[in-house]
């Protein structure tokens, strides 16, 4: 409860430090930034204008290389010089165009060796010639004529300085001295103790702004060195146009106070929420991080077994439950086949993947012979328990039953093509469908899943698998074609043509057309125009039902390069059913020897290579 109490001071302290250093920052703001007016770094600092600017104010208020700063402290004004040299600016005469600078240390010649003014706009005023120092040891000869540097002295010697002219009739005592680098072109002055020295700038500005009494400035977005004219330099007006200024800018700032205080109150009240939201999260994640279980653990999150939500030739669902009110469903395998393939495919593929329409994998349990998987608890059932009931099916709304639909789809292609490997599910059908508390679907159950490259899109197999009436025909036999992700899209046709029949009406129809294929007597209806014996009422809801047949019988045609990819799918799903094209009939020839197909004339895809299944 203390750290509690003291991170929250930490928190509080540190958010009025920041809310007092924005204000600042904006009050500070208003008044650098502003349009290039003119301004200073202290009082006793010179007046910064153009062509000069402060460097945090807009580009077109100075030339370049006429870039000043202000001191950490706002005391001095600061010019950089190329390369590393730095000096004060004490004063600045816009009329004759010279600066006067100070080293910062009293020492001019410390930064010689790196002083180059021939990359920027100025120069030194006076007589320039070139220069060498030297290091000396200590001299009492009153007739050494080189000119010593007091400030550079050190360790014993003495640093002198003579005119590169001069060299030749230097004393004897230069002799003993060791040369230690040249300065070209500065004045003497810079040698000799002058605290001040001058600089100029030769570019005429400003001269027709100033006959007129008015600031100066570059054009904005100019792309040449344009000037206009601003302002009133006349000194009994400017204290005139500084009131107009701050009673325009008071309530300028004091909105702007008011509005940056809103933002911190509402920056720390969602601050506060996110807070308790990731904390919630971890908590969350803590327990639903996949993880391997034991078997006790299983036995203890399902409460010995307690409560049965499902059962089938795989093994048996119950409702489980872990720390913090997370609800699981845990899936008690039965048996494994092939070296427990079924398990390392729902363990190995589904436990890295995550998307909003697949089931997310929690944990595992493999215990000797016990094999487990808890998945995340949906608590809505499947769609088959949906599809196979018209009164279930009318409670969802085709709307609703369209939504499913393009979830299942948007997984799909997830599956296809979202992953690393691509992944294969070959058993697409409503019962491996589950529904979440807002009835947004998730595909589930990977035991029967492959892995191949997703370079290649064709994966060969020695037997065959899936549900019989979802299998697609080359699953089957090899005549229809090769194995591939079209294979988990007629899956998909079929769940879609279940979805718009119902199951009951698969067998109803079976029985009352001289055992005529459901899905054929569905394109038969289309074909000749009559519906499709569906209760609906609303025409909408005919036109959705219509579309998810259409795009179902697309879904099934008899040889994978006349199907569809789940991504043209989607876009049958989102698009206008009165303008989606009914397919060729798929039942009309089942020539094995085709081996292209077209959709009215526009194929799909071209001819598939067979691809080695992946380890």
């Amino acid at each position: 409860m203390f750290r509690e109490r003291e991170r929250e001071i930490i928190y509080r302290n540190s958010n009025m430090f920041m809310y007092y250093f924005i204000l600042f920052f904006i009050l500070r703001l208003s008044t650098a930034q502003g349009d290039c007016t003119p301004t200073t770094c202290s009082d006793r600092g010179p007046t910064i204008r153009f062509p000069f600017r402060l460097k945090n104010q807009p580009p077109h208020c100075g030339y370049l290389g006429f870039d000043l700063s202000c001191s950490p402290n706002n005391t001095d004004t600061l010019l950089n010089l190329p390369y590393s040299v730095q000096v004060l600016v004490t004063n600045i005469d816009y009329k004759s165009q010279l600066i006067h600078i100070e080293d910062p240390n009293n020492c001019f010649p410390q930064q010689l060796q790196n002083l180059s003014l021939s990359t920027t706009p100025f120069q030194f005023v006076g007589y320039q010639n070139n220069f060498s120092l030297f290091s000396c040891p200590p001299s009492t000869n009153p007739d050494f004529s080189f000119l010593m540097i007091p400030c550079l002295g050190g360790d014993g010697r003495e640093v002198r300085v003579g005119r590169d002219d001069s060299i030749k009739y230097a004393p004897p005592q230069l002799i003993s001295c060791r040369k230690m680098f040249n300065v070209p072109s500065v004045p003497y002055e810079v040698f000799d103790q002058t605290p001040h020295l001058q600089l100029k700038w030769l570019q005429p500005v400003c001269g027709e702004c100033e006959a007129k009494g008015k600031f100066c400035r570059l054009k904005r977005n100019s792309t040449s060195d344009e000037i206009e004219c601003f302002g009133d330099l006349n000194p009994l007006t400017k204290g005139h146009n500084l009131v107009i200024a701050g009673e325009t800018l008071g309530p300028f700032l004091l909105l702007v106070i008011l509005a940056a205080m809103f933002w911190f109150y509402r920056q720390k009240k969602i601050k506060r929420e996110d807070n308790l939201k990731i904390e919630r999260f971890l908590e969350d994640y803590r327990a639903l991080k996949p993880a391997r279980y034991s078997y006790a653990d299983i036995k203890k999150i399902t409460n010995q077994f307690n409560e049965k939500v499902g059962q089938g030739g795989y093994g048996t669902v119950y409702k489980g439950q872990l720390s913090n009110d997370v609800y699981v469903a845990v899936k008690i395998l039965n048996s494994t086949k092939e070296n427990g393939e079924d398990f390392i495919n729902e363990v190995g593929i589904i436990g890295t993947i995550h998307h909003v329409n697949v089931v997310r994998l929690v944990g595992y349990c493999a215990d000797g012979f016990r094999r487990a998987l808890i998945y995340e608890f949906l608590p809505n059932d499947s769609l088959e328990t949906f599809a196979s009931s018209d009164h279930r099916k009318r409670s969802l709304g085709w709307k609703k039953l369209l939504e499913i639909a393009m979830g299942i789809a948007k997984g799909i292609e997830y599956l296809h093509q979202g992953c690393d490997q691509q992944i294969l599910h070959f058993d697409i059908k409503p019962h491996n469908i589950l529904l979440d508390e807002n009835l947004n679907p998730k595909i589930t159950d990977f035991g029967l899943a492959k892995l191949c490259s997703k370079e290649q899109s064709v994966v060969s197999m020695t037997t065959a698998r899936g549900t019989i009436g979802y299998i697609a025909p080359e699953v089957f036999s090899r005549n229809f074609g090769n194995v591939s992700y079209k294979s988990d899209i007629y899956s998909f046709g079929m769940l879609l043509l279940e979805v718009v029949g119902g199951k009951k009406n698969f067998d109803v129809m079976v029985s009352s057309t001289n055992q005529v294929y459901f899905p054929e007597w569905i394109y038969n209806c289309l074909e000749r125009g009559e519906e499709l014996g569906i209760h609906i009422q609303d025409e909408g809801d005919a036109k959705i039902a219509k579309k998810l047949a259409i795009v179902g019988l697309w879904c099934i045609q008899w040889y994978p390069v006349d199907r569809p990819s789940m991504h043209v799918v989607i876009q049958m799903l989102e698009g206008d059913g009165d303008t989606l094209i009914k397919p060729p009939n798929p039942f009309a020839s089942t020539n094995p020897t085709m081996t292209t197909g077209q959709a009215n004339g526009r194929p799909f895809t071209s001819e598939l290579e067979v691809i080695v299944e992946s380890e």
